[in-house]
């Protein structure tokens, strides 16, 4: 239930991790999971060649390959995917989503900047007159 609503609150806000500058590496994920998961992260990132490229090294060189392999490719953790909820599918990163675009806003965020203006003025003239 937590990652759900994390994934829904990273929707709404626009959160995606890899505009954020986020890349996997040997120190925040290739090096602490195992080779059967750092084949997995390369087949998904880098396709099928890149995974049969590595897969027989040991998994310290095996992580160090698979961080250059991966570094430009967008790839991320399936916890830090986010999800569509409509269709339980992954969303991929980068792309635009349509969480909060018809929702109404409320009364304060819709006004005009005149009437925001007025109301700056009508405060500053109360202070005045104290």
């Amino acid at each position: 239930m937590r990652l759900s609503q994390a994934d829904r609150l990273a929707q709404a806000t626009g959160l995606d991790m890899v505009t954020a500058g986020w890349k996997p590496t040997v120190g925040n994920y290739l090096g602490r999971v195992t080779k059967p998961r750092i084949l997995e992260a390369v087949r998904e990132g880098a396709g099928e060649r890149a995974a049969q490229l590595i897969d027989h090294m040991k998994k310290g060189d095996m992580a160090k390959e698979a961080e250059r392999l991966l570094a430009n490719t967008g790839w991320l953790p399936e916890p830090l995917r986010l999800v569509d909820h409509d269709d339980g599918q992954a969303i991929e990163p980068g792309a635009e989503t349509d969480a909060g675009d018809g929702a109404a806003l409320p009364d304060f965020l819709s006004e005009d900047a005149e009437e925001t203006d007025e109301i700056e003025d009508e405060e500053a003239l109360t202070i005045a007159a104290e």
